[in-house]
């Protein structure tokens, strides 16, 4: 009975040991787990971490990249402007010392009007010395007009032209094609390619 009894007691002992063993292995499995994943999630969080210093050193570095370009755009578009201004200024110097002598042409252009409509009489002057002297000043100014540019615009003949003709009248001629120049008027001028005076003239119908 006691030696039964004895037994009992040793198989009862024998498995709370081994259920202890039990519970024991299954705390360091769990325990074994957790730090796996623990190590999955650190290295986890520290490729994240990796990746993201990655990330800002890429933007870091392609930052400088973009002020650079924006520098140098900045750059071009203030030299194109300026050779743009340069041009401009030389370009409207260029016309004051062409067109600075405008008002005076316009002055001798009238003094040749009138020395034309004196010539157109000069047969009927008795005194022939003095018709000669008129003529003679007369090529002389026409002279300093073609000296300083300043030149007859074609009319007569010529197809009418609203950039260079006036049309005060407008007639039907046989000796004329429509559209053509049938008579001056009034001659004009140009000054270095610029009409300063257009001519008046009749057009045929």
């Amino acid at each position: 009975m006691t030696t039964m009894e004895n037994t009992s007691d040793l198989s009862q002992e024998e498995l709370k040991h081994s259920e202890e063993d039990q519970a024991v292995k299954a705390e360091t499995d769990q325990a074994e787990g957790s730090e796996a994943e623990g190590g999955k999630e650190s290295d986890s969080a520290d490729q994240q971490l990796v990746g993201e210093h990655a990330s800002d050193d890429h933007a870091e570095e392609a930052k400088p990249e973009e002020e650079k370009e924006d520098g140098d755009a900045k750059y071009l578009r203030l030299a194109a402007d300026f050779q743009n201004f340069k041009r401009r200024v030389e370009k409207e110097k260029a016309d004051i010392y062409a067109y600075a002598n405008e008002k005076i042409a316009l002055d001798i252009i009238d003094v040749m009007d009138n020395f034309e409509r004196a010539l157109q009489h000069s047969d009927d002057c008795a005194d022939k010395q003095f018709a000669e002297g008129v003529n003679m000043i007369y090529k002389q100014l026409k002279g300093v007009l073609d000296k300083n540019n300043i030149v007859e615009i074609k009319a007569e003949g010529e197809d009418f032209d609203p950039n260079f003709h006036n049309a005060v009248m407008a007639e039907e001629n046989p000796d004329f094609e429509s559209g053509k120049v049938i008579q001056a008027l009034q001659k004009g001028y140009t000054l270095n390619e610029k009409v300063i005076r257009p001519s008046m003239v009749r057009v045929a119908q």
